[in-house]
């Protein structure tokens, strides 16, 4: 039959994988690492893919194509009955990488007091010798408390193991490079998403929505940069928090380009 379906132009798709947890109906998946319409029946030509591709790689086109099929949608994401219940269906989303490349596979790191274990055992080590020979130990070299990958907004994927009762630290990306203890202050025992809304081009509101949504969230801190376009970050973060449905503490903290914290 002629009818409206999605098109996606694999030149313009950069593989971050955002259309494939928009699309609920399972149509759509990431082949050698590009996006790609898996199946025309599965496709109900509605586009809710449609925003949330920052490169535009997909439209709308007319063509000869299945009939949607609805029956096959519901067996393939497992026998759910409302099609229009999409929280339903998006929790039956199998876990995915946000695309193919090996830099987004999910990685949660095991820490100690927020050092591997190595580094917590070379720490108590110094400790002990300082005690006993009253000589200062050595200063360590700062250690990371990141503790998941990947950390871009736009690759992970929402359904991440890793959310699971999390605080979770929602972060410009130049942060981290203004403040020094930023790791220590903010990233310790927080799992960890960044962008640039500048850079970036796209809403983040969305997939922090669904973020909060399908995992049991502690708390948001949300770390920005006192330049103006930075505001995008946090006005992300507040439409996510509002269009959860749960209450979830949050706060917002300042960091002025030289490296001071303006607002906690």
């Amino acid at each position: 039959m002629l009818r409206q379906i999605i098109k996606i132009d694999k030149e313009k798709c950069n593989g971050c994988g955002l259309c494939v947890s928009a699309c609920h109906e399972g149509a759509i998946g990431m082949v050698d690492g590009k996006a790609a319409l898996l199946r025309d029946d599965y496709c109900d030509g509605l586009g809710n893919c449609l925003p949330v591709c920052p490169t535009e790689a997909i439209t709308f086109e007319e063509r000869e194509a299945a009939a949607f099929d609805e029956a096959a949608v519901k067996t393939n994401m497992g026998g759910v009955g409302d099609m229009g219940n999409m929280e339903n269906m998006a929790s039956l989303q199998p876990e995915t990488l946000a695309c193919g490349c090996p830099g987004t596979h999910v990685k949660t790191f095991e820490r100690e007091g927020g050092r591997e274990p190595a580094q917590a055992q070379q720490a108590q080590q110094a400790q002990a010798q300082a005690l006993v020979t009253g000589v200062q130990a050595q200063a360590l070299p700062a250690e990371t408390h990141l503790n998941q990958w990947p950390v871009q907004i736009n690759l992970v994927p929402v359904n991440a193991p890793y959310f699971h009762n999390a605080r979770l630290l929602v972060a410009a990306d130049c942060a981290a490079y203004a403040y020094g203890n930023f790791h220590a202050e903010y990233m310790k025992n927080r799992i960890t998403v960044i962008g640039c809304p500048k850079l970036d081009e796209v809403d983040y509101s969305e997939k922090l929505a669904a973020i909060l949504k399908q995992n049991n969230i502690k708390s948001v801190t949300v770390v920005r940069m006192e330049v103006p376009c930075c505001a995008g970050i946090v006005s992300a973060a507040m439409i996510a928090l509002k269009n959860c449905g749960k209450m979830i503490p949050w706060q917002v903290v300042t960091i002025s380009t030289d490296g001071k914290i303006l607002e906690d």
